[in-house]
């Protein structure tokens, strides 16, 4: 004999643990079947339940009608009702977002914050079956991935949806056996936004072929969720054992695995690297060059000496005027360089300081980040060199190379490779220094 829908929300909630009886439970109750249907059941099951209304304010008469019936139905049933009125088309064009999107966030920040000012445990709202079949198709034609292909969750966070394993013909016959009615959004009847689109005209299509696509469909979506966590095992276990230091990954190592676009997925999308970017770097892995880059808003991706690196997208690295011989703070007091002149010639041969001809070298001097045609000739060595190819020599990542400055004279000439060399023109000399300029580099 079928379960009555009564018990099978029931063992539903029962089954994710979606409610506790001693805590206070908030409703999101709109006036259609759904959400009807979903504060009867709640309270005939003997929850402890208070009703929420959104007036979004787009429908004009039939929006303020909406929350009369709430109202009326709320009195009638005994149970506290809120309601809040928003401004919805104003916010959707202050955020330039959709007023799909706006109404979203609106009534999701509200419920959070009446949740947690009325100490309830969860707000409850009334997605069902047919809206997990919808969001499957929506995520699939948007591209979305695996994840969207596994429908809406029973929970999230605290919002928990106990009516996902009924659908909208369920509830409507259930609320018409007992004589109960309810109101119809006729914004849900215009087949004008993604979701209308797929409700009103491709599931009926879908349903003419196979009476049983809608739930086949999340049938499918059960199961690729079921089958995801495997996944979210295997792939949070594969990148513990590629990464190091969190931001650093062998590309041959990462090339053993069944799916090195899988893994790069994981890794780089919450980083914002898009879909099409991952792509395109997992194509170009078996002969990545090194310093090839991919960038997304806030990261970016490098290859270096076989390996892919990760880091914050910084902006270029100012420049630094120095007129004279001081305590300069540079790159926002993260970094110290202090110049003084001494008679005589000094050394010290600590990397982070440079001991240079005073007399050879002109001010104003410049402290600036390495420019890719840069030229020096590095103490001990004849003629010059690429300050890149330096770098490269001495086993500095990109990264480290992007981060590289140098210290340059009056005349543009490079004096000194901050950190590792001085310029040997400009280096003191027991025999004929006077003067040394001495230059301490510190980074906090």
């Amino acid at each position: 004999m079928p379960l009555t829908l009564e018990t099978t929300i029931a063992q539903y909630i029962e089954q994710h643990r979606l409610l506790d009886p001693h805590r206070l439970q908030l409703v999101a109750v709109s006036g259609g079947a759904d959400s009807v249907c979903l504060l009867l059941l709640l309270k005939q099951f003997g929850y402890s339940v208070e009703a929420v209304h959104c007036n979004f304010k787009l429908r004009g008469d039939e929006s303020d009608g909406d929350e009369l019936f709430v109202k009326h139905l709320c009195e009638k049933l005994g149970i506290a009702l809120h309601i809040t009125h928003f401004d919805t088309r104003t916010y959707a064009e202050t955020h330039q977002v959709s007023i799909e999107m706006a109404a979203r966030a609106l009534r999701y920040r509200y419920f959070e914050q009446l949740r947690t000012d009325l100490d309830a445990e969860s707000v409850c709202v009334a997605h069902h079956r047919d809206d997990v079949a919808e969001t499957v198709l929506m995520n699939l034609i948007r591209g979305t991935g695996l994840r969207g292909l596994t429908g809406i969750k029973p929970r999230h966070g605290h919002i928990v949806r106990p009516l996902l394993c009924v659908s909208r013909s369920d509830i409507e016959q259930w609320l018409s056996a007992r004589g109960q009615d309810y109101v119809t959004d006729s914004s849900n009847l215009v087949a004008d936004v993604v979701r209308n689109k797929l409700r009103l005209k491709v599931i009926p299509e879908l349903l003419a072929i196979s009476p049983v696509a809608a739930d086949s469909i999340v049938t499918t979506a059960r199961r690729l969720g079921e089958a995801t966590k495997v996944y979210e095992a295997a792939t949070q276990q594969a990148l513990a054992t590629l990464l190091h230091a969190g931001d650093a990954m062998a590309i041959d190592d990462l090339l053993r695995y069944p799916s090195a676009e899988s893994l790069l997925y994981e890794w780089l999308s919450p980083l914002g690297f898009l879909p099409d970017v991952i792509e395109d770097i997992a194509r170009r892995l078996p002969t990545a060059q090194g310093g090839r880059q991919w960038q997304s808003s806030t990261h970016v991706v490098t290859v270096s000496r076989r390996r892919l690196l990760v880091s914050p997208l910084e902006p270029r690295r100012p420049t630094l005027l120095l007129p004279e011989p001081g305590y300069y703070a540079y790159d926002g007091g993260r970094e110290h360089l202090r110049i003084e002149q001494r008679k005589g010639c000094c050394i010290d041969r600590d990397a982070q300081c440079a001991c240079l001809d005073a007399d050879s070298v002109a001010f104003p001097l410049t402290l600036r980040p390495v420019a890719p045609a840069d030229r020096f000739r590095p103490f001990g060595m004849r003629g010059t060199k690429l300050v890149s190819d330096f770098l490269t020599d001495r086993h500095l990542s990109v990264v480290e190379k992007r981060r590289q400055l140098v210290l340059t004279d009056a005349h543009g000439h490079i004096v000194w490779l901050v950190g590792h060399r001085p310029d040997g023109r400009f280096c003191v000399s027991p025999g004929r220094t006077r003067q040394t300029l001495i230059i301490h580099y510190e980074r906090r």
